[in-house]
């Protein structure tokens, strides 16, 4: 991955998975291993896929790891909600909502423009 400039995306996946990190952590002190887990796994995804993308083989490569990436995020969004309806959970910040929201937005953003520029005219 190129490091002269800084990627949005890549940036705020990585500080997300920060948060993810932190929140499964609090997870695991409260014996909450299974949930820990499967947030930890599909939230620090989201920005393994995206840096994965900044060095796809070609467009469709980028584009299918930005989708894989998506999934992952609306795979997030599900624990994530699933956390705060429970009252088994301890809630989690809203940071993550916000920035799972604007990741989700621009992600998609990146998906259709990139689609978009490989249609043939």
């Amino acid at each position: 991955m190129r490091k002269d400039k800084e990627n949005v995306i890549v940036k705020k996946t990585f500080d997300f998975s920060l948060e993810i990190i932190a929140y499964s952590e609090q997870l695991r002190t409260l014996k909450k291993y299974e949930m820990a887990s499967q947030l930890f796994r599909s939230g620090t995804s989201i920005g393994a896929n995206t840096w994965e993308a900044q060095n796809g083989e070609s467009k469709a490569d980028f584009i299918h790891k930005f989708k894989l990436a998506a999934k992952e995020a609306d795979e997030t969004s599900y624990w994530i909600e699933l956390c705060k309806a429970s009252k088994h959970y301890p809630n989690p910040k809203l940071i993550l909502f916000s920035e799972l929201n604007s990741i989700i937005l621009i992600i998609s953003k990146i998906i259709g423009t990139t689609k978009r520029s490989t249609l043939p005219n």
